[in-house]
């Protein structure tokens, strides 16, 4: 979470001064209107039936969402591109029929001994493959640019979701299936657009080289007379009829090995998506792990995790082998069948050479067409996996954003203080997702400049409350009003690091220029880290160079920086000794004596830097303000003691 990402927003939710923030452009327009109403399973369903209910609800979520790349406030070139790629489609059918047409020219020629028909033909084929060379290598450049343009406008659409309202945060609260969002929306969207634009492609191909072709065997095969028990049987179209027995026999021997070939890849996908989180966890935890001495049981566990993903690779790999057996084998037998029917007609003189390697050809070309959906099989039942798992992203996103837009489930309201007051806690309640009450009932007024400590044993909703108050809880009713015109940092526990060069880092969320060298190299001896002021421009992984302490001493770094008018400390000094602690905290106090802070801590040494104090006791049905006392007298021994250990020293 970023550090200074919050800040006070108007009566309306717009967000007012303080830093920017940057918004993946084309996403403005994309999720306009209410989010789809969700659709719950009825409960007369079995569990299974339920759960394919669900899953085909998955599927027309995101199908709701990513077709509007071709609708009002998609992009402007989704549609000037399918249509030049649907004319290219076309266009390879038509040398498809001319290079047929070729091969029934050059062997009747071939048959009649006829060398200047040949020859011409030979020159011919020349500019026949040319042209279809270069037709489906502009086909490929065209599909991959929607692909890529359709990923990229899908991608700012949903991460502009994500990030909104603080959403991103929000789902680590709420139930439901959108773990690992960050895997959904790099490799599941990117999987969920590519393989559409390419089923749709290879479809209408299918179909126009099925259509074409499936008149050509017509017109050569003709009819076929069968002798049976002394009676002539004739089968108009042979040939066609031949074709669609045989792509109907194999689509459907497919069908039935391959069924359960889209559970299979849905689960493998979700394994896949376990181990990277794992592995990811590792990496992030590493120096804990370290200390501890969790080795051998991060192992164990990361074993127990690579497991399933073998497990499901060998589940998959049979289906692989299943399919593989018949569409090889289908694939081999093609060409021989027409041969083979096409013999008798040939030994009899009523088929030249050239119409029988032109039905052979034509009967390949329609056998691939029919048999594309059986071939793409796998990657169709990979396609549905990540259509699935991307839309239970956007269905969770949906549910925050349906909470925002109605009373249904309340929420904090946030408005403008009244009078001299920065902040207003009035009937404030926090809740959970569920309704479930954390805080309840609490009525505050803090004035400018008052420094604000609030108590309370662990669990009382101390973290709830003061993100409540910075607007990334949502849950609850009653309302957080702030003066106009004020911003508002908030430093939590553990400081978030950006990758990037140390000057970033301290700068953050603003850019790292937004301040001088100087000014950054100053902020940062004020907290007791000018020995690393000639390192402010290196790029290192300061997230893992830099002690829990030091963190800690960077983001107050930050606030020096960003002069904030209200504070919100949650346990951000826990990490420094009790010495470094008053440092801060007097550091903070003398050089922004009016700011407001608001700070949840258990050291009791933190009262003497604060004005007010106020305890939170947990209760049944939720915890509530015990007491709200002033400070005054001791903050004025503890300053007074204070300088007399700075004059002794």
């Amino acid at each position: 979470m970023a550090d200074a990402k919050l800040k006070p927003k108007s009566v309306d939710g717009t967000e007012e001064h303080g830093a920017e923030k940057s918004r993946p452009e084309k996403a403005s327009t994309v999720e306009a209107g209410p989010p789809p109403d969700a659709i719950e399973p009825s409960p007369d369903l079995t569990p299974e039936e339920a759960e394919q209910a669900r899953k085909r609800y998955l599927l027309r979520r995101f199908w709701i969402s990513a077709r509007r790349y071709w609708g009002r406030g998609g992009d402007r070139f989704a549609w000037p591109c399918s249509i030049i790629l649907l004319a290219m489609i076309c266009m390879n059918v038509g040398f498809q029929y001319g290079i047929n047409r070729w091969n029934r020219g050059i062997f009747d020629a071939i048959e009649r001994h006829d060398a200047g028909t040949v020859y011409y033909l030979s020159a011919v084929f020349v500019p026949l493959v040319l042209g279809s060379v270069a037709l489906v290598t502009a086909q490929v450049y065209v599909r991959m640019m929607i692909q890529r343009r359709w990923r990229s406008w899908l991608t700012a659409a949903v991460i502009a979701r994500w990030l909104a309202n603080g959403r991103y945060y929000q789902l680590n609260l709420i139930g439901g299936d959108h773990k690992n969002p960050e895997a959904r929306i790099s490799e599941d969207l990117r999987i969920a657009t590519e393989a559409p634009v390419d089923f749709i492609a290879g479809v209408i191909s299918a179909f126009l080289s099925a259509s074409t072709f499936i008149v050509v065997l017509w017109t050569i095969g003709g009819a076929l007379d069968l002798p049976v028990a002394g009676m002539t049987i004739t089968i108009p179209g042979f040939l066609v009829v031949t074709a669609v027995l045989y792509a109907v026999i194999t689509s459907t021997v497919i069908a039935i090995i391959g069924r359960h070939f889209v559970q299979v890849s849905e689960v493998k996908n979700q394994v896949e998506a376990e181990l990277r989180y794992t592995l990811t966890r590792v990496r992030e935890n590493g120096e804990s792990i370290a200390l501890l001495g969790g080795e051998e049981e991060e192992r164990s566990d990361l074993d127990r995790t690579f497991s399933n993903v073998l497990k499901q690779w060998a589940l998959l790999a049979r289906q692989h082998m299943r399919t593989t057996f018949v569409s090889h084998g289908s694939m081999l037998i093609a060409p021989v069948v027409p041969l083979l029917l096409c013999a008798p007609k040939f030994l009899h003189g009523e088929m030249t050479l050239g119409e029988i390697m032109q039905a052979a050809s034509a009967f390949a070309i329609v056998q691939n067409a029919f048999g594309w959906l059986v071939d793409n099989y796998p990657r169709l039942a990979d396609w549905n996996a990540c259509a699935r798992r991307i839309a239970s992203l956007m269905a969770s996103l949906d549910g925050l954003e349906r909470a925002e837009q109605s009373d249904a489930l309340r929420r904090i309201k946030h408005g403008q203080t009244e009078g001299n007051a920065i902040l207003n806690l009035n009937d404030l309640s926090v809740s959970l997702d569920d309704g479930t009450a954390v805080v309840k009932e609490t009525q505050v007024e803090i004035a400018p400049g008052e420094r604000v400590l609030v108590a309370g044993e662990s669990g009382s909703g101390k973290s709830t409350l003061v993100r409540a108050i910075a607007g990334l809880w949502p849950w609850g009713h009653g309302s957080v009003d702030f003066h106009a015109d004020r911003r508002l940092f908030m430093l939590p526990q553990r400081p978030y690091i950006p990758s990037g060069t140390l000057r970033r880092a301290v700068a953050y969320p603003r850019a790292a220029d937004s301040w001088t060298a100087e000014e950054v190299k100053a902020a940062l001896a004020k907290v007791g880290l000018d020995y690393l002021n000639e390192r402010i421009e290196e790029d290192a992984p300061w997230d893992q160079i830099l002690s829990g302490g030091e963190k800690q001493r960077l983001a107050f770094a930050r606030l020096l920086l960003h002069h904030p008018d209200i504070i919100v400390l949650d346990e951000a000094t826990s990490a420094l000794d009790e010495k470094s602690q008053d440092r801060m905290m007097e550091t903070l106090i003398e050089e922004m004596p009016t700011v407001t802070i608001i700070s949840v801590a258990h050291r009791a040494e933190l009262e003497a830097f604060h004005s007010r104090k106020i305890t939170l006791e947990r209760r049944k049905g939720g915890a509530k303000l015990v007491s709200d006392i002033d400070l005054g007298p001791r903050k004025a021994r503890r300053s007074l003691i204070m300088r007399v250990l700075d004059t002794r020293r």
